[in-house]
């Protein structure tokens, strides 16, 4: 399959953006490295190999030397107040450690950059069996977009890259911004929303069968595994956990022109039964408010056990558009293990001849 540098690179930048981030963006410009698993814009059917160089490294190589004697406590950069909501105090903990830069460091969400690279591998797969994956801004604190908004997938998908949300919508956007900005005046972080879609995903994919292989269990296990997500709902699944089965499900219609059956509502999410239903797959993920806080809060020493405040680290007021972006890669690396499990195939022409077959199915059905 077709592997571009520059759909890598998009991908990396868009990750990089939106109202909210801190000075780590400001220093890195991510771009891509193709090292192996590809020869003249193809892939060759092994591991697909990719780079992305930290440039910041170069002010921690004397703090983060993997052989080099440790140096004086100034100069090692050690964080010993562990910051209430993060890794740090856990993982000291688990590893034995009392410097949670041990911690911190493998922790960060920096390494989210690597999974979009790969994510926007998957995304091009997908796009060439026809499927699109986007996201957009749910909410920033208690600024909520509305929720017509994420039916128009093609408004989405026009947003330009370097957008300061990813809503459609001025007035929307201005408000979120605004809420940000009083977070940041307050020294304060601030939560939010975002919800990923995909279209184009034919019904079938996934299993009722396997708990493991459940298509709304691998999208949520892949959503929490996103730093700072702390919760995950398919379609409208925690409003309507509130009401009764008439309001929560999805009535069966049928066009009998176009052989398929329909819904006049997407309230599952495009998941039923763990498998896809033909309709838009909607993933909504729940961003807490960061850990690290320009006021920290209180901590205790690691060394001396003492009451003191928590360490702090760069950190942005809220990444929520970077987040959505992420939540795309991860979604998109468990649609194209699913597609592929269900159609198989050792090349693209292959997979794409399964999948056809499969369609036809259905209409015939």
């Amino acid at each position: 399959m077709p592997v571009v540098k520059a759909t890598i690179d998009r991908e990396l930048k868009r990750r990089m953006g939106g109202h909210g981030r801190g000075g780590r963006m400001r220093i890195e410009a991510d771009e891509v490295e193709i090292l192996g698993g590809v020869r003249f814009g193809l892939t060759l059917g092994s591991p697909v190999a990719l780079l992305i160089r930290n440039r910041d490294f170069a002010n921690w190589t004397v703090a983060m030397d993997p052989q080099g004697l440790r140096p004086a406590e100034a100069a090692a950069r050690a964080v010993t107040r562990p910051r209430p909501g993060h890794a740090d105090l856990a993982g000291a903990l688990k590893f034995g450690t009392h410097d949670a830069r041990d911690i911190l460091e493998r922790a960060s969400a920096r390494e989210t950059a690597a999974r979009t690279a790969a994510g926007a591998v998957a995304k091009a797969f997908l796009s060439e069996l026809g499927i699109v994956v986007t996201s957009r801004t749910v909410a920033v604190g208690g600024v909520v977009a509305p929720d017509d908004e994420g039916d128009d997938i093609e408004a989405l998908l026009a947003l330009p890259d370097d957008a300061p949300m990813r809503s459609p919508c001025a007035a929307t956007v201005a408000a979120m911004i605004a809420a940000v900005d009083e977070a940041r005046r307050r020294a304060d972080s601030i939560g939010g929303c975002f919800e990923v879609m995909a279209r184009g995903i034919p019904t079938g994919i996934g299993s009722h069968v396997h708990w493991d292989r459940r298509l709304d269990a691998r999208l949520g296990a892949a959503m929490l595994s996103i730093q700072a997500v702390k919760g995950v709902a398919i379609g409208d699944g925690i409003d309507v956990s509130a009401g009764g089965g008439r309001e929560a499900h999805d009535p069966i219609g049928y066009d009998a022109s176009a052989r398929r059956f329909t819904r006049p509502t997407n309230r599952a999410g495009g998941i039923e039964g763990g498998m896809t239903n033909g309709e838009i797959v909607r993933l909504r993920a729940y961003l807490k408010p960061l850990a690290t806080l320009p006021d920290p809060l209180p901590s205790i020493d690691l060394v001396t056990k003492e009451p003191s405040v928590a360490d702090v680290e760069r950190t942005d007021t809220v990444p929520i558009v970077a987040a959505g972006v992420v939540g795309e890669a991860m979604a998109a690396l468990v649609l194209a293990d699913a597609m592929l499990e269900k159609f198989g195939g050792d090349s693209l022409r292959e997979t794409r001849t399964n999948l056809h077959a499969y369609v036809r199915s259905l209409v015939e059905y």
